[in-house]
């Protein structure tokens, strides 16, 4: 797997679980708080800077780790 599809899966995976965490006030057992959905917003727009400016936070840590790219 490379480092596009590791970030692709976290973002989605953070997303979801911030959704599920927060959202269902009323008949969720596992509700926690509706300050979660900020988590989404926080991947939601850390995605939405990096489709400008290129630059993401996970890409650096993993390249640091040694995972493949696309071209590479």
């Amino acid at each position: 797997m490379n480092r596009e599809r590791i970030i692709r899966s976290m973002a989605g995976a953070i997303a979801l679980i911030g959704l599920f965490l927060g959202w269902g006030a009323g008949w969720n057992p596992l509700f926690v708080h509706e300050y979660w959905l900020w988590l989404v917003a926080f991947v939601g727009a850390n995605l939405l800077q990096s489709g400008f400016t290129g630059i993401c936070p996970p890409d650096f840590f993993l390249k640091k780790l040694g995972v493949k790219g696309c071209g590479e």
